[in-house]
C-alpha cells in the first residue's frame, strides 16, 4: 500500500466563495476524495499552509512514500526547514507530485535547480487539450490519445524548467499556446512528476482523466522500497578490497 501526504495551501477554498464552493473540502479534500478509492493507496495524510510546519515533520516523511504539492500565492510562506525535509526525502527515494502553480514552490526549484521557472499565462478560462505523447507510459495508462479540459488557466512556452526526462503530456491552448504539461525528472533515488493542470477557480480536480492521471503518477512515483541513502552506511566507506603494494593487486577484505 502507498502512503500518500497531499500539501495544499488551502488559502483561495477558504477565502473565496466561488473556489470554496468547487471544493468545499479543499483541493486537498478532492484530491484525497477520490485517491481513497484506489486499491493501491493506503494512509493519506493532508498537511495546508496554517499545519504545515507541524504535519511535514521528519516522522510524517519518513513514513511517505509520494508526496503531492499543489500551491499558488504563499510560495514564500512556506517555512524552509520543512523544505529542507521534503527535498531530502525525495533524494532518499519519496516521489513528489507538483500541480498546477506548484511550479513556483520551493522544493520544486530547489530539486530543479531555478529560480521560479517563467512562462506565459493568463486567466480567462480557455479549453485545453491534452495530447498523449508516450501512451505505453505508466502515467499515461487508460488514457486516449488525448483529452480535453473544458476550462482552465492558460499557461505557455517558454517554460523555464530543466529539460524533462520523460515528456508524457503536452498541452494545447484555445489561445493558440501549447505547453509541456505533464513532466517527469528523476533526482537522487525519488521521481518526480510535473503537471500542469488545476487552477483553483475551475473543477479540474473533478474531472476523471485528470484523476486518472494523478493516481496512475503515485503509482509511478513510489518507490519499490522504502529505502533512504543514509541507511546505506556512513559516508567515509571501509574499502571493499585491501591493496596490497607488494602483490600489486587487491586482496579481498575478510568480513566476519
Amino acid at each position: 500500500m502507498i502512503n500518500v501526504m497531499i500539501y495544499n495551501e488551502n488559502v483561495h477554498e477558504t477565502t473565496v466563495e466561488s473556489v470554496r464552493a468547487i471544493y468545499p473540502d479543499g483541493i486537498h479534500g478532492a484530491i484525497k476524495g477520490f485517491l481513497e478509492k484506489d486499491g493501491a493507496v493506503g494512509k493519506i495524510r493532508c498537511a495546508t499552509l496554517k499545519d504545515h510546519r507541524e504535519t511535514l515533520n521528519k516522522e510524517a516523511l519518513e513514513d511517505t512514500d509520494v508526496l503531492i504539492w499543489w500551491g499558488h500565492m504563499k510560495h514564500h510562506e512556506v517555512d524552509d526547514e520543512a523544505v529542507a525535509r521534503v527535498v531530502r526525502r525525495v533524494l532518499d527515494g519519496m516521489g513528489l507530485i507538483v500541480l498546477h502553480s506548484g511550479h513556483a514552490s520551493k522544493p520544486f526549484q530547489k530539486l530543479m535547480g531555478t529560480d521560479t521557472p517563467l512562462l506565459r499565462w493568463r486567466e480567462a478560462g480557455e479549453k485545453v487539450r491534452l495530447w498523449n505523447i508516450i501512451r505505453n507510459h505508466p502515467i499515461a495508462q487508460g488514457l486516449d490519445e488525448s483529452f480535453v479540459v473544458p476550462h482552465d488557466e492558460t499557461y505557455g512556452e517558454p517554460f523555464g524548467i530543466p529539460a524533462p526526462d520523460e515528456q508524457v503530456f503536452i498541452s494545447w491552448f484555445q489561445g493558440g499556446e501549447i505547453f509541456r504539461s505533464g513532466c517527469t525528472w528523476r533526482r537522487g533515488e525519488g521521481k518526480i512528476f510535473y503537471f500542469q493542470n488545476g487552477h483553483e477557480t475551475f473543477p479540474v480536480y473533478h474531472q476523471k482523466e485528470v484523476q486518472l492521471v494523478i493516481a496512475n503518477a503515485v503509482k509511478w512515483a513510489c518507490p519499490p522500497l522504502r529505502i533512504c541513502l543514509r541507511d546505506r552506511g556512513p559516508g567515509n566507506a571501509p574499502a571493499l578490497e585491501k591493496y596490497e603494494s607488494d602483490s600489486g593487486g587487491f586482496t579481498p577484505v575478510t568480513r566476519g
